[in-house]
This record gives C-alpha cells, sequence and structure tokens, in this order.
C-alpha cells in the first residue's frame, strides 16, 4: 500500500474504536494509522489491540488515543522491500510504515504482500450433526447445515469462507439426515478441498465429536458450530491465538438484555439504588474455537462432552483459556426469526 493510499487508513486521535474497526475492515490491512493534522504519525492501532480494549470494558466510543501504540517501529521512505521483509521477520511484525523527514506515512509495509501467500495446515471441524429442533418443521426433512441462504446451504458458505482463508483440511461431523450432507460435499474435489466425515452414531455434543478424529492434529484445530454465519477473519483468530500462547482460544461476542422493569438494590429492606430499565451486557459464546491438539486427551470416547465442559476441564488443568471478542457480522442460526435475518442481512 503506497503514497495517497495510506490515507485511508488514517484516524485521527479523537477518533472512536467504531471508526478504526471500520477502517480496519474496509481496507482489509488489519491496522488503522493515527495522525495529527499534518498527517504526521503519532501512533497504530491493529485488530488485536481492539480486541484487547473491548475485554477490557472500553466502548466502541473510546477515543483511539487511548489504547494506540505509540513506539511503534518505521522505516525511512527510501526502504525497498527487501529491508522491510527483513525487519518484519526479526521484530515479528505484519505491518511496518515508512515515513517521510516529517514523519508522514508514505507506504504501508505487508507482510501478506511480500511473501508468497501459503495453504493453512490447521484441520477444520465444522460440526454438523444437530436436529435442528427449533427450526421445525424446516428440518424435518432436511439436516439444519444444509437449510439455505441466499440460495446456497449454510454450511456450504461456512465452507467456502475457510477455504478463501487458506485452510483445505476438513472434517465434518455428521448424524441427523447425514447422508444428505455427504452426498453434497463428497469427498470435497469441487472445491478443491480435501472432506472426510466424523460419523457419530448418537449426538456426541460439539466436543465430543472430535474424538473420532482418525489422528491428533499436529496444529490449532479450528472448530465451527455449523449454524453461524460470521465474517471473521480467520487468519486474526490465528494469529491472536499464537500471540497469547493459548491452548484455547474462545471466539466471544456482546450481548446487551435491557430489563424491561426498574430494577432495586436491597440491603435487606432497605432500598440502596434503583435503576430505570438497565441494559446488562454479557460476552457470549460465538461457537469458534481454536483448539491445541494437547486438549483432545481431556475429550473422552464415545460420550455427550460438549465445548464448554472442555474448556472448563482445560482451565482447570491450567491450561490458558482466551477469549476472542467479535466485532464483525456473527449471527446463530438457529431459529426460525435468525434463520429470516439471515435471508436478509447475508450477501
Amino acid at each position: 500500500m503506497k503514497s495517497g493510499s495510506v490515507i485511508a487508513l488514517e484516524l485521527t486521535p479523537k477518533s472512536g474504536l467504531r471508526e478504526a474497526i471500520a477502517v480496519i475492515d474496509r481496507e482489509a490491512v488489519q491496522i488503522a494509522l493515527v495522525t495529527d493534522e499534518q498527517h504526521r504519525l503519532l501512533g497504530t492501532i491493529t485488530d488485536g489491540d481492539i480486541r484487547r480494549a473491548l475485554l477490557r470494558g472500553e466502548d466502541l466510543d473510546t477515543p483511539v488515543e487511548r489504547i494506540m501504540f505509540r513506539n511503534f517501529r518505521s522505516l525511512p521512505a527510501t526502504a525497498t522491500d527487501m529491508e522491510a521483509l527483513t525487519l518484519m521477520r526479526k521484530a515479528s511484525l505484519h505491518q511496518i510504515p515508512a515515513l517521510d523527514e516529517q514523519g508522514r506515512v508514505t507506504r504501508l509495509f505487508r507482510l501478506d504482500e511480500l511473501i508468497k501467500p501459503k495453504t493453512l495446515s490447521n484441520p477444520v471441524v465444522i460440526m454438523a450433526g444437530g436436529e435442528g429442533k427449533r427450526l421445525r418443521p424446516l428440518t424435518q426433512d432436511c439436516p439444519k447445515p444444509m437449510l439455505r441462504v441466499g440460495g446456497k446451504p449454510l454450511l456450504e458458505i461456512i465452507l467456502e469462507q475457510c477455504i478463501e482463508a487458506g485452510f483445505r483440511e476438513f472434517y465434518l461431523a455428521v448424524n441427523y439426515l447425514k447422508e444428505q450432507i455427504q452426498d453434497y460435499f463428497q469427498d470435497g474435489a469441487h472445491w478443491e478441498a480435501r472432506i472426510r466425515y466424523l460419523e457419530e452414531d448418537k449426538p456426541l455434543g460439539t466436543a465430543g465429536a472430535l474424538s473420532l478424529l482418525p489422528q491428533s492434529p499436529t496444529e490449532p484445530l479450528l472448530v465451527l458450530n455449523g449454524d453461524v454465519l460470521t465474517r471473521v477473519d480467520f487468519k486474526h483468530l490465528l494469529r491472536f491465538h499464537a500471540e497469547h500462547e493459548a491452548a484455547a482460544t474462545l471466539c466471544v461476542r456482546e450481548h446487551t438484555t435491557q430489563i424491561p422493569y426498574g430494577v432495586v438494590r436491597l440491603d435487606d429492606l432497605r432500598v440502596l439504588t434503583l435503576e430505570e430499565k438497565p441494559v446488562l451486557s454479557h460476552y457470549v459464546n460465538a461457537g469458534i474455537y481454536l483448539l491445541d491438539p494437547e486438549l483432545l486427551k481431556l475429550i473422552p470416547n464415545d460420550c455427550f462432552f460438549d465445548m464448554p465442559q472442555l474448556l472448563d476441564q482445560a482451565v482447570r488443568a491450567q491450561h490458558r483459556v482466551s477469549a476472542f471478542p467479535i466485532h464483525e457480522y456473527w449471527l446463530d442460526v438457529g431459529l426460525p426469526e435468525t434463520l429470516e435475518r439471515a435471508h436478509g442481512e447475508w450477501q
């Protein structure tokens, strides 16, 4: 990204996190540049910086100057691609700005542009065995992941997103009406991918199906619910997982609920506070996980075992479990009303 094009990445110190997210998502370079009125670089803000700020309790209106990284590395405007690549590899950087004598960005060197993109070796497991009881009668004769949105089955949308990100090795955990899924996707050759099936004789849960893997993977395993639509960048997730040296990374989504009544807080019978229709905010499980292979040893064989149970055991065993907050589009297509939303929103 050279010269004038870096202007699209610039924010003022007073810009909010919401605007930073918009810039990062729109330009797809995982970084925004905070500059002064003369376009001199003051700091940088990355996708990871934003997610960590949200976990600390910052909101989307927080000015970027509060969380921007001020001690950024840079190169002179005369730097070559090789000089940039050498520094990025040495310092484990994914982007580095080149500055002129006035401190203005003339170019943003990007590691993914300087090295040839490669296929990701991480296997992907997509949970596609559920009955979809809440979506009946639509799922009476059709497995939930095969319900169509925008003319394609949900499962195909998820598969193609993963392929676009670089994944090629897939396992589909199947049970209910599994023949429909197997007949449609077969071995994955149509998508230039490799698809194998984890066939459940009985429901094993969102983690129990992993006990059917024919062999333990050597790379972190991406596990996805087969009824979730999202625009999460899986490469960001992999990078976040590695940077935090996590054994498991759980994607979380902020969910707010408004209490329709005034809430009264008491001390015995004494009224302490009254709050009219407060809004409660929580992080909820988004159905997207990244697991190191060592955690698969915690999963019992031939037994119903859900992902929250696995993560709870991992925490108890003192493995590091990190949260990756999702600010991108996300929708759990588990109810008739959310399926209807998907038809209107997903393009």
